[in-house]
């Protein structure tokens, strides 16, 4: 079995220098595929809502005096694709907070449990009237949501703690990128579900009869497509509550040196010095709050610029995801809803999901996996909001062409915004502010910036969903040249972040007992200047 073992010109603990220098190996593996997991299933939940939100419309708000299928009301049908987002926002910063206060591992999976409850509940919904069967809904989707947003900063956390530092982006974005998969699977999963109905059910469209269009077996549908988000998340808990702490925390903030190093010896398959006197040096010089001038002078800055950049790209990411159902028709990806039934209606929506997420959304994640540690978080987050905003205000400046004369070109530029949203900023928002925080703030800052990232969402389901919610052609131009603007907002407040690639957690946060890399000298040339310690 190695050793490692502190000498006396490393000013870092031996704990945290094999953490950093380990290679890669199996542990790294399993970690992301059990925090993957999580966002699999985060990624299901939250978006497989547009593909049967047009059925509901159709089961529960049909009007014969309409002369066209049940369509959601705008506040319901805002609700119902918002009310998760309003549910995360609450649990990044509940989750967030205790994660620091409680430990990672120890809340870790409380937030499984809640996902898992919540997601066959959705799909329960019990009630006799439109009313409770819509309120059940929206009520177990908010707790849904808050089970969610606890695990954005544990698994970003747990994660990065874990890894070495010459790949701890790439294990990072590794982790989130588990989130396209997890949309491809909600358009799959709805896509075969659908059609299996559609064979056993099969009926006339709306324009050849209003009243038998709509299948009733479309209740039991939308029920099963919601509950099955909870299977994947079941299936990882043991393997969660089997991960140790993860060894920064136990040793700097409980100052456990015995059994951090008993831990990542076991983790690591190598022997660790245990470094008490060491362990309670290190964690009395890092003692600063949240709350504080010092915390203000070395990391204000950076939390600034992770809550912002989140925040513009959210708007802009949820708004996209949200309102498919009305861009996919404008693509030419789905008929009209007069043209199809009730059942049909769900096939083609989550078709056209499958194939934006497979073929724009999907690859983007795994291109910053690849490329994070060569080209840095910094580059890719500028490249990606700059190129979402180009596509944007194409989209925004000749939707009606491309609309009707150029439907592929369309669906291509849609596409490429995915495509660069998350090789690009959607992957780096999440890495970096789990990257720039001391230990004992990591959790809860990571919650703070994923929190604003959340607000941002809930102004695309609230407001841009409200705006865009009659199809106006007029609005939804609009609509997508401010998205554009809003993009061009995150990629000026990317300056106001540092590099962190290939830098240990302790020498970005200056815990080792240096500036961190805030202190650094910036890309430009300009000296940094001298921020007093208070």
């Amino acid at each position: 079995m190695a050793t490692s073992s502190n000498n006396n010109n490393n000013n870092n603990l031996a704990v945290l220098t094999a953490l950093d220098n380990a290679r890669t190996q199996w542990y790294h593996v399993k970690a992301i595929i059990i925090a993957g997991m999580g966002f699999f299933t985060d990624a299901y939940d939250l978006f497989c809502i547009t593909a049967v939100s047009k059925l509901l419309g159709r089961l529960y708000y049909y009007d014969p005096a309409a002369g066209q299928p049940g369509k959601l009301p705008k506040f319901v049908n805002n609700t119902v694709s918002g009310v998760a987002l309003v549910g995360m926002f609450c649990g990044q910063l509940f989750f967030g907070w205790l994660g620091d206060k409680l430990g990672r591992k120890r809340v870790y999976g409380i937030t499984l449990i809640i996902m898992v409850v919540c997601a066959v509940c959705s799909g329960i919904s019990f009630g006799s009237t439109t009313k409770s069967v819509i309120g059940s809904l929206c009520f177990f989707r908010f707790w849904l949501g808050f089970g969610i947003g606890g695990d954005y900063p544990l698994s970003a956390t747990i994660m990065c703690e874990y890894a070495n530092k010459k790949t701890r982006g790439a294990f990072i974005a590794a982790v989130f990128a588990m989130q396209g998969v997890g949309i491809i699977f909600a358009g799959l999963v709805s896509m075969i579900m659908a059609k299996i109905f559609l064979v056993e059910n099969p009926a006339p469209t709306f324009t050849e009869n209003e009243i038998l269009s709509t299948q009733p077996q479309g209740d039991l549908l939308w029920r099963l497509v919601l509950m099955l988000g909870a299977l994947p998340a079941a299936l990882t808990y043991y393997w969660r509550m089997k991960m140790p702490e993860t060894g920064r925390y136990t040793a700097l903030i409980r100052g456990n040196a015995e059994q951090a190093a008993k831990d990542m010896t076991r983790v690591l398959n190598m022997e660790i010095e245990e470094e008490r006197d060491k362990v309670i040096e290190f964690k009395q010089s890092n003692t600063y709050p949240i709350l504080s001038n010092e915390f203000y002078g070395r990391h204000g800055l950076h939390l600034v610029g992770t809550m912002s950049t989140w925040f513009f790209l959210d708007i802009a990411f949820y708004s996209q995801n949200l309102t498919q159902k009305y861009i996919f028709p404008a693509m030419g990806l789905v008929k009209q809803a007069q043209d199809v039934n009730a059942l049909e209606e769900v096939w083609e929506t989550s078709r056209a999901m499958f194939l934006v997420a497979l073929l724009g959304t999907f690859p983007g994640y795994w291109f910053t996996v690849a490329f994070i540690e060569k080209l840095g978080r910094y580059v890719i987050q500028l490249l990606g909001f700059l190129m979402m905003s180009i596509f944007l205000l194409i989209m925004g400046i000749n939707y009606e062409y491309l609309r009707d004369n150029n439907k592929g070109l369309f669906a291509l530029t849609y596409g490429l915004t995915f495509f660069f949203a998350n090789f690009g900023p959607n992957s780096t928002t999440f890495v970096w502010p789990a990257e720039l925080f001391p230990t004992r703030l990591r959790s809860t800052c990571h919650a703070l910036s994923a929190a604003a990232g959340k607000a941002g969402a809930m102004i695309g389901a609230f407001v841009v969903q409200s705006y865009t919610f009659d199809e106006n052609v007029g609005r939804i131009r609009h609509a997508l040249m401010v998205l554009a603007f809003t993009n061009m907002l995150g990629f000026c407040f990317t300056f106001m972040l540092p590099e962190t690639k290939g830098m240990s957690l302790e020498e970005i946060s200056g815990e080792d007992g240096g500036g961190g890399a805030g202190r650094k000298e910036p890309r430009w040339g300009v000296k940094s200047p001298e921020i007093p310690v208070v």
